[in-house]
């Protein structure tokens, strides 16, 4: 398989790097359907009582733990296949997260079909999250590379298709759906069988035309900039090393906490904006909802990221969890005055700085640690949206179930899970403060950097 190489990627003189975003946008857009998977919730409680949940349909609480498997696995197979990603280049990873996301598609197929929830799991969750994961990292290091004078645009112009994955798959998914569902049927099966296909193909596009700048290339005119930044180094710091550093684990949980706050929403805004507003928000405005969302998320991932090159990283999440915590604070006061407004502005506002937080922290991580190694490092630094990815959906799963069981009226049942994603916000301002330079014991000597290189 020679054409998966990293010898057979590496760019000719005179390459232009702008080919490169779009190749990362392929893959992104693709896997950034996990953000949309929330439309599929409600069709999923009533597969078998097709017009209503039936006894032996799933519950929305089974069905949330899909997403987070997915993005507990994500995380992981990021974390473990980091190293084996910038050691074998960005092709090799995009053709195997291409062969796991699509697979992960056809199983599930399968599991809804014979409706075993555990075929489900394993297939969305555990094999279509090693595609998320090997997919969401496999540009990154190589993007940062042929970006070094804007690394914070680079990264968000590639994240932010993981971010707007699902302003396409959402309604795509809708009117698949629709097309497949009969009386006696609902036509979700069928539709995860066509979204793989479409999802393979277009990931083995971005996997043909990427590349891998040679070794000592800059841009044209490029200069180093002079390091008058505290958080900017131009050293490098070994992946394992930068596990010992206080500064890894301060950006973890500034990761998690922004990620956590966000993802739950996120993972159930369908179902949450149809319960919080009944008979004002449709089926259909909410799959709107959850597309316009996507967008926000999208948009947020290149502005934020682009903006961060300017005020500095540190500087941008400070924003991010200042802002966020008022804006989820006014989330249930949207409720009780019933504005749709109020509630959609807040969202999206929330939505645009999570995604801005996903596509800042890769340049956040090349200021604290250098270029080397940092595709293999943000790899690990994404366990942290592994364990959001399994906080976030149960805070609001089961804060929401108790509430209701206990008498709440669903359209109350989320506020208390607003306050707590609050707190959480607060805490990460407070991580985020403590965030300093790295120690210089923990930088690479020139010996070790020459060989890392060869």
């Amino acid at each position: 398989m020679s054409f998966l190489s990293k010898e057979r990627i590496i760019a000719p003189p005179g390459y232009s790097r702008w080919l490169i975003p779009p190749a990362a946008l392929c893959v992104h857009l693709c896997i950034g359907q996990a953000y949309a998977f929330s439309v599929f919730n409600l069709p999923m409680t009533k597969l078998l009582g097709i017009t209503k949940s039936a006894p032996g349909d799933w519950a929305l609480t089974e069905l949330g733990w899909i997403f987070s498997i997915a993005i507990f696995v994500l995380g992981a197979s990021a974390a473990v296949f980091g190293r084996w990603v910038e050691d074998g280049g960005p092709r090799r990873a995009m053709f195997t997260a291409a062969l796991c996301w699509a697979g992960g598609f056809v199983i599930s197929a399968i599991g809804v079909y014979i409706h075993n929830i555990w075929v489900v799991y394993f297939g969305y969750g555990f094999i279509g999250g090693l595609g998320l994961g090997i997919g969401y990292i496999s540009p990154v290091s190589t993007l940062i590379k042929w970006f070094p004078d804007r690394p914070g645009m680079a990264t968000g112009m590639a994240i932010m298709g993981f971010g707007g994955g699902a302003f396409i798959a959402s309604p795509l998914s809708v009117w698949l759906m629709g097309k497949f569902t009969t009386p006696t049927h609902i036509g979700v099966p069928e539709t995860f069988l066509v979204l793989g296909a479409i999802y393979f193909c277009f990931m083995m596009v971005g996997a043909a035309i990427v590349r891998i700048p040679a070794p000592g290339w800059k841009p044209a005119g490029y200069v180093a900039p002079a390091q008058t930044k505290k958080l900017v180094t131009d050293k490098h710091v070994y992946v394992y090393d930068a596990l010992k550093t206080p500064q890894f684990w301060l950006i973890w949980w500034v990761l998690c906490l922004n990620v956590t706050a966000g993802i739950g929403v996120l993972g159930q805004a369908s179902a949450m904006s149809q319960e919080m507003f009944p008979g004002r928000i449709t089926a259909v405005a909410a799959a709107g909802f959850v597309g316009l969302m996507s967008l926000f998320n999208m948009g947020g991932r290149f502005f934020w990221a682009s903006i961060s090159d300017y005020i500095g990283r540190k500087n941008t999440y400070f924003v991010f969890f200042a802002l966020g915590t008022v804006l989820y604070a006014l989330v249930p006061t949207a409720g009780a005055l019933g504005s749709v407004e109020l509630f959609v502005v807040c969202f999206l506002i929330i939505i645009s700085m999570y995604g801005g937080g996903f596509a800042t922290v890769p340049a956040y991580l090349k200021d604290m640690f250098g270029t080397r190694y940092v595709g293999a490092i943000h790899g690990m630094l994404i366990t942290a949206w592994s364990m959001a990815g399994i906080f976030g959906p149960v805070l609001v799963n089961y804060i929401r179930a108790y509430n209701v069981a206990h008498g709440v009226a669903k359209a109350q049942a989320y506020n208390t899970t607003m306050y707590v994603m609050a707190v959480l916000l607060v805490i990460g301002f407070i991580c985020n403060y403590f965030v300093t330079a790295v120690h210089e014991r923990h930088h690479m000597k020139r010996g070790e950097e020459a060989e890392a290189l060869t």
